[in-house]
């Protein structure tokens, strides 16, 4: 009895032994999934935005130089000794302002004798006339024959012809008269003389460059694809629809506003580019011919279009991509093409089609696969720009403090 009542004792301590040994399996298996379930983060909220067409406004920048359109070189048209100059060189003269006068006396003496033979020639057409008509009177009374008659008519026409030459040669004196007193052909500001008083010019001799501020031109290349979109939006919107300003490197924070007027109408062979001009107000005189600028067109557009905030394209293996949501909300990357970019937005003109859900979020703690909470996209997307720029200082300042904590660490063991 005794040795069967030990028995019994020892059989039930070992079932109770092993239910405590179950019991503590299965509490490290709870244990173990809980860990695993609180290991595993909640999916990372990103703004998603759904890609559609749309128009997007861009602004276009181009080298160019400024001109001046009107620019004129005043030569002398006589010959003659430069006696006087009228003006102070670099000062703004007007059109039709006396600039140099040119020996006038000379041409003078020509002018009255052209004159006297002006005179003489209508005294001898007066004589023609009195003798054409007499013959023509005596022809009728038979006194005279009609050989006589025609000679007198022609005779008549002879002294016709020499006051019309007379005429002529008078005219051409006074014209050359007048070039000795040089006029200014245009308004703008005058360069040095280019001959000094006393020296004798002659005809076609360069005297000075006269050069109109206001307005300025600017001629700039286009290449063929943007021209073809700025002729597009043109002819939808009307030429007012763009405007351009006018940035000096040499002068920061000096602008002039202007108009496109000019838009070529072929493309060169050699540059595939298509000239374009502007002009632009210069009522100051500030601004010079001969400065280089970069020339900014506003208002341009682009039509039925794809755009994405710039932030949200990343450089891949394959060239730029994006990241793009699939069915189940999970990352997937997409290679695009890119266009023109305007000012945050980015076009993409392959890659994507209407309907994909981009994550338009800072890419930096995404990645390919993971599952994402889809916000909508609120179009703000300078606050995009914004909130990656604080998460990329956030990363950067706790990268510095793990690296200063290590370098306490090593203080101390080597201290120790």
């Amino acid at each position: 009895m005794v040795s069967t009542t030990g028995n019994e004792r020892r059989g039930f301590w070992a079932v109770a032994l092993a239910g405590v040994l179950l019991m503590g399996c299965g509490s490290d298996d709870d244990a173990q999934q809980q860990s695993s379930d609180a290991s595993s983060p909640p999916p990372k909220k990103a703004q998603v935005m759904e890609m559609a067409k749309r128009d997007i406004s861009l602004d276009k920048s181009y080298p160019a130089m400024l001109r001046s359109d009107n620019e004129v070189t005043v030569v002398a048209r006589v010959s003659g000794t430069l006696e006087e100059r009228h003006f102070e060189p670099g000062q703004q003269v007007e059109k039709g302002e006396s600039l140099y006068t040119i020996e006038p006396e000379t041409y003078q003496a020509t002018v009255r004798q052209r004159e006297a033979d002006l005179q003489s020639a209508r005294a001898d057409a007066e004589l023609a006339q009195t003798n054409a008509d007499r013959y023509q009177r005596l022809l009728k009374q038979n006194s005279v024959s009609v050989q006589q008659r025609d000679q007198a008519q022609a005779d008549l026409k002879v002294a016709r012809a020499s006051v019309a030459q007379a005429q002529a040669a008078l005219d051409s004196a006074r014209i050359d008269l007048d070039y000795t007193d040089v006029e200014a052909p245009v308004s703008g500001m005058i360069s040095l003389s280019e001959v000094n008083l006393g020296n004798l010019v002659n005809d076609g001799a360069e005297l000075a460059t006269i050069t109109p501020l206001d307005p300025l031109e600017v001629r700039f290349q286009l290449p063929q694809e943007e021209a073809f979109e700025l002729r597009r939006q043109r002819q939808q919107q009307g030429k007012e629809s763009i405007t351009a300003e006018l940035q000096i490197p040499a002068l920061p924070g000096q602008t002039l506003k202007g108009r496109v007027e000019f838009l070529g109408s072929r493309v060169s062979e050699s540059t595939s580019t298509v000239q374009a001009n502007a002009f632009f107000d210069n009522s100051g005189g500030l601004f010079l011919p001969g400065q280089f600028v970069r020339i900014n067109l506003e208002g341009l557009k682009r039509f039925d279009v794809f755009a994405v905030p710039e932030i949200a394209v990343t450089q891949g293996l394959m060239g730029p991509q994006v990241y793009v949501l699939d069915e189940e909300d999970k990352v997937r990357t997409q290679t695009v093409q890119l266009g023109d970019t305007a000012g945050p937005w980015m076009i993409v003109t392959d890659g994507i089609k209407a309907g994909d859900r981009v994550v338009v979020s800072d890419p930096g703690n995404i990645s390919a696969g993971a599952t994402i909470d889809p916000q909508p996209f609120d179009g703000d997307v300078e606050a995009l720009s914004d909130a990656g720029e604080g998460e990329a200082a956030s990363g950067s300042q706790k990268k510095q403090a793990g690296a200063s904590d290590a370098d306490s660490q090593a203080n101390e063991e080597g201290g120790a």
